[in-house]
């Protein structure tokens, strides 16, 4: 046992396993650095030292002459209504149950339950830190009805776990670079942009918003570097047009 694990630890050895682990540990690194991010965002928002910076980022959207008047026109308004539906539950929930079902009958039930556990498991872990942490919504006029706490902000996260999430499976799937860059970038777009809407709205701090990005794509990543890992095994599905070293096969 001894002469096998010198073995393992030959410089060599361990070398090669970098050098061929090199995306996945980049991965895992990028992982750890959002965890502690929404850690540290969490603990100084605990201990209220984000307050200054949440009032002055908030106060760019309003009127200094009166705090609860958004600014902009009404167009504008209703554009970042729309937008920041894009991260509400019920229409995460639809888009989600629609892949899920394509999947499923496309006989890519492994991929189906991927993203379900994925998403479920973005909503509940927010859900939690919701009831955890507890912290009251901005006190200023907002442009919608809000029914749970502030903190981390729902829109923010469930957007990142479900846009990046999907974002990562169509890239997966994609035949040619170009998709999948597209994909990723889309998937990135499209939670910016909700996360921004909620700040424009005045219906969470930018703290809350950050942590959100943080936490949701750290889950998103964590998700998809496991099914990763169980595709290279060969428990998973195999993208179409990839062979099993995970080479495009399409000319």
């Amino acid at each position: 046992m001894l002469q096998r694990l010198t073995e393992t630890l030959h410089p060599r050895n361990v070398v090669s396993f970098v050098v061929k682990e090199a995306p996945l540990l980049v991965v895992l690194a990028i992982i750890s650095g959002l965890t502690l991010g929404f850690l540290q965002l969490a603990d100084e928002m605990v201990e209220g030292e984000m307050e200054a910076f949440d009032r002055s980022i908030l106060m760019l959207f309003r009127d200094p002459a009166n705090p609860d008047t958004v600014i902009g026109p009404s167009w504008v308004h209703e554009m970042v209504r729309d937008i920041t539906a894009l991260g509400s539950f019920s229409l995460l929930g639809l888009l989600v149950l629609g892949v899920c079902a394509y999947l499923y009958l496309s006989r890519l039930h492994s991929a189906a339950v991927f993203v379900l556990v994925s998403v479920l498991g973005g909503t509940l872990l927010s859900t939690v830190l919701k009831m955890g942490y507890n912290r009251p919504r901005p006190d200023l006029t907002t442009m919608s009805e809000q029914f749970t706490a502030s903190f981390p902000s729902g829109h923010a996260m469930l957007s990142a776990v479900t846009f990046l999430t999907l974002g990562a499976l169509l890239a997966r799937f994609a035949p040619t670079r170009p998709l999948q860059i597209l994909s990723l970038v889309g998937a990135l777009l499209l939670t910016l942009l909700v996360g921004f809407s909620r700040l424009y709205m005045g219906v969470h701090y930018p703290s809350d918003i950050l942590a959100g990005w943080c936490l949701g794509s750290a889950w998103a990543l964590l998700c998809s570097s496991v099914a990763f890992i169980l595709q290279r095994r060969g428990t998973v599905d195999q993208p179409t047009g990839q062979n099993e070293q995970g080479t495009s096969t399409t000319p």
